[in-house]
Parts: C-alpha cells; sequence; structure tokens
C-alpha cells in the first residue's frame, strides 16, 4: 500500500507540472520528515553524491557534444557517409542511420545526435521522395543509438549508482549497440525497396576523397576515445576531457568551423544541461534515501523474487515496467530510480549487473521514442516542424526493432558480455 501511495504521489507531482528534479527530491524529504527520520540527511545525501568524481564526465561529454554540434561536424559526417552508400536501395537512409551512428560514438548524447543529423537528413530525404513518417521514425530512433554506443551519460549515472566499472559498461554497449544499427539498417534498405523510395547517384572518387578526408578528424576522435578506455590508457572522465580538447582542436583549428560565439552558446547549453542533470541526480538521491529507508527496494526486490521465479518472466516484466515508467519519466530518472529497485532482484536471479545495465539502457532507449515523455519525438518534432503523431508513428516499427534487440541480448549475453570480459 505505502509503495502505491508513493507512485501515486510521484505521478500526480510529475502531471501537474512539478520539474522531475524537485518532485524526486520534495517527495524524498517529505517521506523523511514522516517517517521520522532527520531531514539533515536530504542535504547530506546530496553533498554525498555530487562528490563523485566519475560525475566530471558529465559535463566534460556534453560540452564535447556540444563543440561539435556547432562546429558542424554532423554535415561532414553525413556527408562522407552519403558519399559511399547513398546509392544504396534506401540509400540516404542508411546513411543517415551510420551517421547517427558514428556522431553517438563521438558525442554521447541522444538528443545532440536526433537534432544534429536529423536538421540535415531530413529535408534531404524528403527532397529524394522519402515517406515523411518514415522519416521522422528513423531519426527519432537513429538518435537513441547516442546512450547506447559509448560514451553514454546513462550508462555514466548507471555505474556511478551501482559502483560498477564505467569502463566495462561502454565496452558492452558497442555490441547491442552495432546489433541495433544493422536493425535500422536493415529494415531501411528493405522499406526503402518496397516502397521504391529514391536513392542517389553514385558519388565519383574525388568526391568521396574530399568528403571522407573532410569527416576523417572526427572519425579519429570516436576510435580515439574507445580506444583510450578500453586500452586503460585513461578513464571515462579522462577520456571525457581528452575528447572536449580534441573536439575544439578539430572544430576550430583543422575545420575552422567553430566561432568564438558558437564556443561560447556550447558551454552555455552544455552548463544548462549539466545543471538539469545534477539537479536530477541529487533530487533522486534524496527519494533513493528515503525509499531505502522504508525498506521499498527490498520489499520490492523480494516481491519479484518470489512471485517471478523463471529468468525469461523477469526480463519480460522488467521490460513492461521500464516501458510504462517511460511514459511519464524521461531517459535518467527512469536510470536512477529504477535502478535501485531491480538491480537486487536481477542479482538474485543470477543476472550479471553489467549486462543488467546495458538492458536497462536499452530499455530507456525505447522510452525515448514512446509517447508522451519520449524526448527524441520531441526534438524530431521540432527540427522538422511535424505533427508529434507523425513522428510517434513512425517510430512504431523501429521500436519494435528494440524490443528485438532486448530478447537477442537476453538470449545471447555475450552480444554485452564478450568485449569487456573475454576479448
Amino acid at each position: 500500500m505505502t509503495v502505491l501511495l508513493i507512485l501515486l504521489a510521484l505521478f500526480v507531482l510529475l502531471l501537474a507540472g512539478v520539474p522531475v528534479a524537485f518532485a524526486l527530491g520534495g517527495l524524498g524529504l517529505g517521506m523523511l520528515i514522516l517517517g521520522g527520520f532527520s531531514p539533515l540527511m536530504a542535504p547530506q545525501a546530496i553533498l554525498s553524491t555530487l562528490d563523485g568524481f566519475i560525475l566530471l564526465s558529465v559535463p566534460l561529454f556534453l560540452l564535447m557534444s556540444n563543440v561539435l554540434l556547432k562546429g558542424g561536424v554532423g554535415h561532414d559526417l553525413y556527408g562522407a557517409v552519403q558519399a559511399w552508400v547513398g546509392h544504396w536501395p534506401g540509400g540516404l537512409a542508411v546513411a543517415t542511420v551510420i551517421s547517427c551512428g558514428l556522431f553517438a560514438a563521438i558525442s554521447g548524447s541522444s538528443v545532440a545526435t536526433a537534432a544534429t543529423i536529423g536538421t540535415v537528413a531530413i529535408p534531404e530525404m524528403l527532397r529524394r521522395g522519402y515517406e515523411k513518417r518514415f522519416v521522422y521514425g528513423l531519426l527519432a530512433a537513429g538518435g537513441t543509438l547516442g546512450i547506447l554506443i559509448p560514451p553514454s551519460i546513462p550508462m555514466i549515472v548507471y555505474g556511478f549508482v551501482t559502483e560498477e566499472s564505467v569502463s566495462a559498461l561502454f565496452l558492452a554497449g558497442i555490441g547491442p549497440g552495432v546489433l541495433l544499427l544493422f536493425f535500422f539498417a536493415g529494415y531501411a534498405m528493405t522499406y526503402a525497396a518496397i516502397k521504391g523510395m529514391g536513392r542517389s547517384q553514385k558519388a565519383d572518387w574525388p568526391t568521396r576523397a574530399r568528403a571522407t578526408f573532410r569527416a576523417l578528424p572526427s572519425l579519429a576522435l570516436a576510435v580515439l576515445v574507445v580506444a583510450g578506455i578500453y586500452s586503460g590508457a585513461f578513464t571515462p572522465t579522462e577520456a571525457a576531457a581528452i575528447g572536449f580538447a580534441a573536439a575544439v582542436v578539430i572544430t576550430a583549428v583543422i575545420l575552422r568551423t567553430l566561432t568564438w560565439r558558437s564556443f561560447c552558446e556550447a558551454a552555455k547549453e552544455a552548463m544548462a544541461t549539466t545543471a538539469a542533470i545534477l539537479l536530477i541526480v541529487a533530487g533522486a538521491k534524496v527519494f533513493g534515501k528515503a525509499i531505502t529507508l522504508y525498506r521499498i527496494p527490498q520489499d520490492i526486490s523480494g516481491f519479484i523474487t518470489e512471485a517471478v521465479s523463471n529468468p525469461i518472466a523477469f526480463v519480460v516484466l522488467i521490460a513492461l515496467i521500464l516501458i510504462v515508467m517511460g511514459l511519464v519519466l524521461e531517459a535518467l530518472s527512469m536510470v536512477l530510480i529504477m535502478t535501485p529497485v531491480l538491480l537486487p532482484a536481477a542479482l538474485g536471479l543470477g543476472f550479471d549487473p553489467i549486462w543488467f545495465g546495458i538492458f536497462m539502457v536499452l530499455m530507456v532507449e525505447a522510452a525515448l521514442i514512446t509517447p508522451p515523455v519520449g524526448l527524441n519525438l520531441y526534438v524530431i518534432q521540432s527540427v522538422s516542424r511535424a505533427s508529434l503523431g507523425d513522428v510517434a508513428m513512425g517510430a512504431v516499427p523501429f521500436l519494435l526493432l528494440m524490443l528485438l534487440g532486448a530478447a537477442l541480448l537476453y538470449l545471447i549475453p555475450d552480444l554485452a558480455l564478450f568485449i569487456p570480459f573475454k576479448l
């Protein structure tokens, strides 16, 4: 009964328009006071949360992402990929998916990926005769690769909450991320071939060479970040700092597309996003402290373990819970709230915590394209000036592909665990 009342209060606050951070923090503080606990636990929880070295990577990755966004790197990546695969059946759609994957590997941001590639790809694809809903859905889903292909801010937060290796999480996300990339590209080629949608002319070799040369520094940045983490040369936080510095050099010195004004805009946007993320983290920490003192995670974990002893049924139940939570919560809040509740039950059934983290991020990724709070739907709606209904309907096939990817991740755990632990 207590759990239902707490969830009801949280949903009422969110539906009333209270910002997520203040809804979580305020509800947590109220629970501490009503439970007879010292309210001083709230500021103590906040200070202990924000005093984390790993969280330094969040503003640095956001700075890197925004610098690349303002420097027009998305245009260069899209142009290079289009020059190589644009003449295939559904070539522009494939180029869009690959560009999303590449930009995800150097930004770590779903919103930045969807906005950057969407700005370039949507008008080009519509001009070539692609159906509107298909284009919108492709970009909304392609943008979600930003939180699965490393670097990934939700993975950083999951690692911070669970004290698991962020480097291992980053490496575990590569396999499922590439799998989804192939799923999206395969569906795009099949759909385009069936519908007879247009393709580009085959680019000549000089055009390919010029486009590839211009995109090469950005590709090198992606390799630097991932290879550095994989080799142990630097931690995720150090990788974020190096990536930010390299992004400035690439856009300001090599490509000369970053102005001082655009750099300041990138810094301001990164600052605002960082403040929002840290406020959510702080609010979720207070809420998490309160529900822990009420023993709610232990009770829910015990109930799930007793009611669901079959691993398949457990995974299906967790997927349904996360999809439902995704209807009212955004990605980061889902990770912060649900991880302490669901992870103990998952560990009790023998699931690897790194695997479970990737599974959670994959389901959070699906929530990014489910209304009414699917953030990527709003990003693409803003970029394309389309109706939310068209964007949401176009995303449905890609949502089903994500669920297929989650099923394969359960059947073949090494999709996530092979690279960090067996390669």
